[in-house]
């Protein structure tokens, strides 16, 4: 990982289902997969909500669904259960869940691995962890 001296360089990162989604159809967050060694992580909840996207995206972009359920496996994401993060929920529910309860298991698991996050929702701008969009991301990594 590159990083300015001093800086601590980013070894493992939470993934929104937003950046997950933009990796699977080959868009810009497809290069921090393929071009990082940074280990992505993610919730089970996530996993989900990416799979209920995965036919109306093959219907968008008139791909075949198994080929973009071929995609999310190639990603390689490490994924968590909720026991994993449980005793961060409530730390995360009182700093994001009044904006986005949608977002306290990702949010938990960050606290819980102490790991930033990586996500285009701006929600995380507020919730006292390290954050970042893709552009941010690819711009840190120099990728």
């Amino acid at each position: 990982m590159n990083s300015k001296p001093g800086e601590k360089a980013i070894e493992r990162i939470a993934a929104d289902a937003n950046v997950i989604l933009s990796a699977i159809i080959g868009k810009a967050a497809l290069r921090v997969f393929t071009r990082s060694s940074l280990e992505i992580v993610t919730t089970s909840t996530i996993l989900k909500e990416v799979q209920e996207y995965l036919p109306s995206m093959a219907e968008s972009y008139k791909i075949a669904p198994e080929v973009l359920e071929g995609q999310l496996r190639l990603l390689g994401i490490k994924e968590y259960q909720p026991r994993d993060y449980r005793r961060y929920i409530p730390e995360a529910t009182r700093r994001i869940g009044a904006r986005d309860p949608d977002d306290i298991d990702l949010l938990a698991l960050a606290l819980a691995q102490r790991i930033p996050i990586w996500s285009n929702d701006k929600d995380f701008e507020a919730s006292g962890i390290e954050w970042y969009s893709t552009a941010e991301l690819l711009k840190k990594l120099k990728i």
